[in-house]
């Protein structure tokens, strides 16, 4: 990930699974502009070897606390494309309502600029708001991202 393209959501700070063992988080971030997909990127300071880490529900509440403590006052997230998790890495997916709370750190909804140049609804605005085919369009904006 360039450092360029991401929104720092929150610095350094430790957290402890359910093992009882304490991990040191260095960043969680986001992508600076999308179209209301919200791989939220949570960096370790370690590697985490083998652990399976992103399905430690202990961890994964103590992240969601972090960024709730940050301004965050949304649904609870689930766990990102498992092509994308990383030793160092876990990548959660974060739902819609998430846009409004990365928009106040600078995420751009390039969906909304999309809209505001073409007036009024358009068969590919239809097509968005259709569940099959945003679920074909999420996956493919996520190998997109595997591919920076």
């Amino acid at each position: 990930m360039h450092e360029e393209n991401t929104i720092l959501l929150s610095g350094p700070f430790d957290i402890t699974d359910s093992l009882g063992r304490v991990w040191k988080i260095d960043a969680i971030r986001i992508f600076d502009e999308g179209y209301g997909i919200f791989d939220i990127y949570v960096d370790f300071a370690v590697s985490m070897d083998d652990e399976p880490l992103v399905e430690d529900t202990r961890v994964i509440s103590q992240i969601l606390a972090r960024l709730r403590s940050l301004g965050y006052a949304g649904p609870d997230f689930g766990v990102g494309d498992p092509d994308l998790q990383d030793k160092k890495m876990i990548v959660l997916e974060a739902p819609e309502a998430f846009g409004p709370f990365a928009a106040s750190k600078g995420w751009k909804n390039l969906a909304e600029e999309y809209a505001t140049e073409h007036e009024g609804p358009s068969e590919l605005q239809a097509e968005v708001n259709d569940p099959a085919a945003r679920a074909v369009f999420d996956a493919f904006m996520r190998k997109l991202r595997r591919r920076r």
